[in-house]
């Protein structure tokens, strides 16, 4: 299952990324996210692990989350381990000095157990529309409304 999603930011890139390199804060706008635990001392970076608890409705799991590359003040990275397993990416680009793109990519495999691409189409939209609204809580955030 592949997903995208974008929102505009009427802040510049690097505004952007402070806040978005911050991984602590994510569940501050990340609605599914209720709580990350990190695997040793590091927070920031290619090799940061972490453990976060993700809830929809009824369903939760702890998904496991790699940092593989950070290229600030354009990328981060991810892979997924655990129930379900893919990769993730948040993408920033520049729209003139005070505005940025940021684009969220995922490729999320599920189990089989779990209806494997059955269970995945299912839950598609079910995420995209998660995801859209987490950004719009992330763009209310970064812009301080």
């Amino acid at each position: 299952m592949q997903v995208s999603v974008s929102v505009p930011l009427q802040v510049s890139i690097g505004e952007a990324w402070e806040k978005l390199s911050d991984l602590e804060d994510h569940v501050n706008w990340m609605a599914d996210a209720e709580r990350i635990d990190f695997e040793g001392e590091l927070r920031s970076g290619p090799g940061v692990t972490m453990h976060v608890l993700t809830r929809i409705g009824p369903f939760s799991t702890t998904d496991v989350i790699k940092v593989v590359e950070w290229e600030p003040p354009r990328l981060i990275r991810v892979d997924h381990t655990g129930l379900f397993t893919g990769h993730g990416a948040f993408h920033l680009a520049p729209m003139g000095d005070s505005a940025t793109l940021f684009t969220w990519e995922e490729e999320i495999l599920f189990p089989w157990y779990l209806g494997g691409p059955i269970g995945a189409g299912f839950a598609k939209p079910v995420l995209t529309l998660v995801w859209k609204r987490n950004l719009s809580r992330l763009r209310r955030s970064v812009e301080g409304r």
